[in-house]
């Protein structure tokens, strides 16, 4: 069977065992109907008297015979297909074949004739043979050519959906790939952060370098058992998130204070994982309240009905006035890459803000589709 090529991707027609039998039996009784009622209302528009079931049992015949000869049909279709570089000798190989069937499909309608006619009556008049080859050739080289390009019809619609549902799956797992790509940036980005952190309190005070790095291994342990997935239940990011702050419990003691407000029916609203980690990590680096030099981090979750949304707020200095919104941001590997995330997973259905909140600090707002 010849594939026929398409842009980079082959293509192959059906075997005889792949096709609808149910949608090819379906065709041939809806033309022999049509048929059917077209001569017999001829008949009768004339004024011709001819009982039906006579003009029922022809018609009959010849579809039966055009079944017998569809599977040759369709085999000299696939396998010299027109449309194909070859297609000067394939047009040759159709008109053998269109001569061959033809011969083969009036002696099939003679024989039937003589089989069928005679159990419902009628006599078998079907003239001399010799003659009805060459008639019955214009009929059925109308039909062939009709077949042939019906058969072609459907396998283009065929590929053209095989084409479009690989390239939708291309595209599914590029940006499955650009996800764990950007996920895997941020698990580096915070160990490092937080190695830093330990390697600072090792000279200050060793006892809480020795805490910090329990916790450190707590939390590396619940990330290795997430699996592949991008999304977890908002209740489970806020463990997550609990074990990465109480790493910085450790090395800021009584000088942070970290507390989360979640409602109870968003607590199994799926995230992304790992999205308020860095948020949170932000606000501890850049969140220090410079009056009394402690650090108050607060995380909200609300349903509405547009979707969640997700508030992280710090009460430091905030945001510099000169750095206008679409850089902000931009501003750090936290920020940009989950802006960029969100609107992967999400498209036009989730929004990131961040602005100086009133009172005094910065707060991140995260919007994401109810899931």
């Amino acid at each position: 069977m010849e594939p026929v090529p398409h842009g980079s991707a082959p293509r192959t027609y059906l075997t005889l065992r792949q096709i609808n039998w149910r949608a090819v039996l379906g065709l041939f009784f809806a033309l022999t109907t049509c048929l059917f009622f077209y001569r017999q209302l001829d008949y009768v528009a004339n004024g011709e008297h001819r009982p039906p079931l006579l003009t029922l049992v022809e018609e009959g015949v010849g579809c039966l015979a055009g079944i017998l000869v569809f599977p040759l049909i369709y085999l000299t279709a696939t396998r010299f297909p027109l449309p194909s570089p070859r297609w000067r000798r394939n047009v040759l190989a159709h008109l053998v074949a269109v001569c061959s069937i033809s011969l083969l499909h009036t002696t099939l309608i003679a024989i039937l004739r003589t089989l069928l006619f005679p159990v419902f009556g009628f006599d078998n008049r079907y003239g001399f043979l010799p003659w009805r080859y060459p008639m019955e050739f214009a009929h059925l080289f109308i039909f062939y050519w009709l077949g042939i390009g019906l058969i072609y019809l459907f396998h283009e619609i065929r590929f053209t959906r095989e084409h479009e549902l690989r390239q939708a799956r291309l595209e599914t797992s590029l940006a499955e790939a650009q996800l764990r790509n950007l996920r895997l940036q941020l698990e580096p980005h915070f160990l490092f952060n937080a190695l830093n952190a330990i390697s600072a309190a090792i000279y200050e005070n060793p006892r809480v370098a020795d805490e910090m790095i329990g916790r450190l291994s707590e939390l590396l342990r619940q990330l290795l058992k997430q699996d592949a997935r991008q999304e977890v239940t908002l209740a489970r990011e806020i463990e997550l998130l609990q074990l990465y702050t109480h790493i910085m419990e450790a090395r800021l003691e009584s000088r942070l204070t970290f507390s989360v407000d979640i409602e109870e029916k968003a607590c199994e609203v799926l995230v992304p994982q790992l999205i308020l980690q860095p948020l949170v990590e932000n606000a501890i680096r850049h969140g220090m309240n410079l009056v009394s030099m402690r650090f108050d981090i607060s995380v909200v979750g609300r349903v509405e009905d547009s979707g969640l949304r997700l508030t992280v707020r710090d009460h430091g200095p905030g945001l510099p006035g000169r750095l206008p919104p679409p850089e902000r941001l931009t501003h750090g590997i936290g920020l940009h890459n989950t802006a960029e995330r969100l609107e992967r997973l999400y498209g036009q259905r989730q929004s990131v803000r961040i602005e100086n909140a009133d009172g005094g600090g910065t707060i991140v707002e995260l919007r994401v589709p109810l899931r």
